[in-house]
């Protein structure tokens, strides 16, 4: 099993409902991505950010076959890496913010985003998902994917068993709850011993600014190194190290004593 996992985390600048402006602006910062990097990670709804408009909405929201995933795909298979973010979908006349993995062979995994923002009108303008927080295992590590908002409930991102090494959570999280954010990072990281990345976008939009707020977490909670790409500060690498987690895991083995019971839908 690899010991290292390599991550590259693009905090992209997304012009709301401009997708062909969000793809090629991805496009554009690709190539200060190392070409040795396992996991591509992108921010919630990458390619069109979040809009209050209905129609709007509805107009950019696409299936899991569309021109969106199948940009991702090609990312994938051209840097040899998974690529994990989320973007709008659209099952019949149900519009969710959907959460993707998408791998170098073509393999693919969906989840849609459960916990919806009621202080916006997302909970209001889409649809929640209905399945647990996914996890799928990548060259070796196992890794759960989580939207934003599901940060906050330590219940559904628990590691029951161990069942994830590292969670990775997508987001468009303002600087105004940086603090927030940057607590709940530790505190899952913390209580699930496992590795936590948040990844954010950077801009701004009517919903507030975000100042590349990528950050991540060892099982500890002590921050990882940060290495920004020399070519662009969006762009920024992290290292996971699997030896050191299972040691801390051994060492400290406070996962075997985390209460059985747990809130399932």
């Amino acid at each position: 099993m690899p010991n290292e996992f390599k991550i590259a985390a693009i905090s992209l600048d997304i012009k709301t409902a401009d997708k062909s402006s969000n793809l090629k602006s991805l496009e554009d910062l690709l190539p200060s991505v190392d070409n040795d990097v396992d996991l591509i990670v992108l921010p919630e709804l990458f390619s069109t950010g979040y809009t209050s408009s209905r129609d709007t909405l509805g107009f950019l929201a696409e299936s899991n076959n569309g021109d969106t995933m199948a940009f991702i795909h090609d990312v994938s298979r051209r840097y040899n890496a998974a690529v994990t973010g989320s973007f709008l979908a659209k099952t019949g006349t149900a519009i969710t913010n959907r959460a993707f993995f998408i791998e170098p062979g073509g393999d693919e995994l969906y989840y849609d985003k459960r916990h919806l923002f009621s202080m916006s009108s997302e909970a209001d303008l889409l649809t929640s998902g209905d399945r647990p927080m996914p996890v799928v295992r990548y060259r070796g590590w196992n890794l759960a994917i989580a939207v934003c908002y599901d940060l906050r409930f330590p219940v559904w991102c628990r590691n029951k068993g161990l069942e994830y090494d590292a969670l990775i959570v997508v987001a468009n999280w303002p600087d105004a709850r940086k603090y927030a954010w940057s607590h709940l990072l530790i505190a899952r990281a913390i209580e699930n011993q496992a590795y936590v990345l948040g990844a954010d976008r950077s801009g701004s939009d009517k919903f507030g600014c975000y100042d590349l707020m990528t950050e991540a977490y060892d099982y500890c909670g002590k921050k990882l190194e940060t290495v920004p790409s020399p070519a662009s500060a969006a762009v920024c690498r992290f290292v996971l190290d699997h030896n050191a987690l299972d040691h801390w895991r051994r060492d400290f083995a406070a996962w075997r004593d985390a209460d059985a019971f747990s809130v399932i839908m």
